[in-house]
């Protein structure tokens, strides 16, 4: 991803904001300093926010140049036919899913867009998410198929996915470009957590959201937010759309039973996921956390340290990594899924660059085994 021009950066961090009070004046004055509305359009598409840059500059158009209020109009309107797209092919989809008794649950796009922003056309529109049960697999991808859709995933002649620890079947259209992607699986890192989050989570604990007029499955309020920070922690907050998708969704549910949230994330080794993300949500889009909440969060320094990185480098540095003795993904997890981590043979076993820093003859070669970790610990030291 590009990096930022300082006075766009700005801009689209005041946009990201919850809080729309008392900022009309603000981003008058930070639009005034744009000097290349183009450049500030495409920051504002990479990062997932072009419909909310739009939206707010709306109240100020006597203050922006008609070129940059046309160039953000004309990708406010081509997300919206995208949505409108997105939105009646989820609602025949599902319609052929309920049909055929495949129970679906739709997320992160055009329904997040409806249930958390109010409105499907106010976030980015994406490609279509769905999760589902496995063993509804085979069924599911024979219909979309008949749909027109081509799956582009490699798989075994059983149908089964042929990379292992993957999740996710891709189909794409060519006759109008639509890409729906089946889940049924949700995970944090692969293969290194563990946890089978699918349908037996979502499922039973469903709500609903209106979608064109039509109402759809949803995730719960705890769920969803999981869900959220579980992905942006996933793919290291590279992008401020996930972190508006947090603030968005604390936004929307003031009551949210913020005890079982935490239970929930500590219960599913989630914690730290969670915890990070409402801390970024709150320290680059404004939202509103109970104080204890944010108390409880700010006291993991491994937490706070990972806040301030993302809130440092979302900008000027996107999809960086972390440096540290720990690897970005082992800080996310749990206790438990460390040590499950540390003990698998996947992670003990030697390879080429454990041989590479002894030199040992063949018939001392499972001494590999005990200078691994001591190599891997040298490794982190030095970063």
């Amino acid at each position: 991803m590009r990096v930022l021009d300082h006075d766009t950066g700005n801009l689209l961090l005041a946009v990201a904001q919850t809080q729309s009070d008392a900022r009309g004046t603000t981003l008058a004055e930070l639009a005034s300093k744009i000097g290349c509305w183009e450049e500030t359009i495409d920051g504002a598409r990479q990062h997932g926010i072009l419909p909310m840059l739009f939206s707010k500059l709306s109240a100020l158009e006597g203050a922006i140049p008609p070129n940059g209020m046309a160039l953000a109009r004309d990708e406010f309107e081509r997300n919206a036919f995208h949505c409108f797209a997105n939105a009646a092919e989820l609602l025949v989809v599902l319609n052929i899913f309920e049909a055929a008794g495949i129970p679906a649950m739709p997320f992160k796009g055009v329904v997040l867009g409806a249930s958390v922003y109010g409105d499907m056309t106010a976030r980015t529109a994406g490609d279509l998410d769905v999760l589902i049960y496995y063993r509804d697999l085979l069924q599911a991808t024979r219909i979309l198929k008949e749909r027109g859709y081509e799956l582009t995933t490699k798989v075994l002649e059983d149908g089964s996915p042929e990379a292992k620890n993957y999740f996710e079947y891709h189909f794409e259209r060519a006759d109008d470009g639509m890409v729906l992607e089946l889940r049924w699986r949700l995970e944090l890192t692969q293969p290194r957590y563990k946890r089978n989050l699918g349908m037996d989570w979502v499922w039973p604990r469903r709500r609903t959201a209106t979608l064109a007029g039509a109402e759809v499955p949803n995730f719960d309020a705890v769920s969803g937010l999981l869900m959220l920070c579980m992905h942006g922690s996933k793919h290291v907050w590279t992008r401020l759309i996930w972190i508006c998708d947090v603030a968005k969704l604390l936004e929307s549910e003031p009551e949210l039973d913020w005890s079982f949230a935490i239970r929930e994330a500590k219960r599913l080794g989630l914690w730290r996921c969670l915890a990070l993300g409402v801390l970024l949500a709150r320290g680059l889009a404004g939202a509103r956390v109970p104080a204890d909440v944010l108390r409880s969060f700010e006291k993991d320094r491994t937490v706070q340290k990972l806040a301030n990185f993302f809130q440092n480098h979302v900008l000027n540095e996107p999809g960086r990594v972390p440096d540290g003795r720990v690897p970005y993904d082992i800080q996310l997890l749990a206790f438990r899924e460390r040590v499950s981590v540390v003990l698998s043979p996947a992670f003990l076993r030697p390879n080429a660059r454990d041989r590479a820093v002894v030199k040992l003859p063949k018939a001392l070669e499972p001494l590999y085994y005990v200078i691994r970790p001591f190599r891997m610990l040298w490794d982190r030291t030095g970063r």
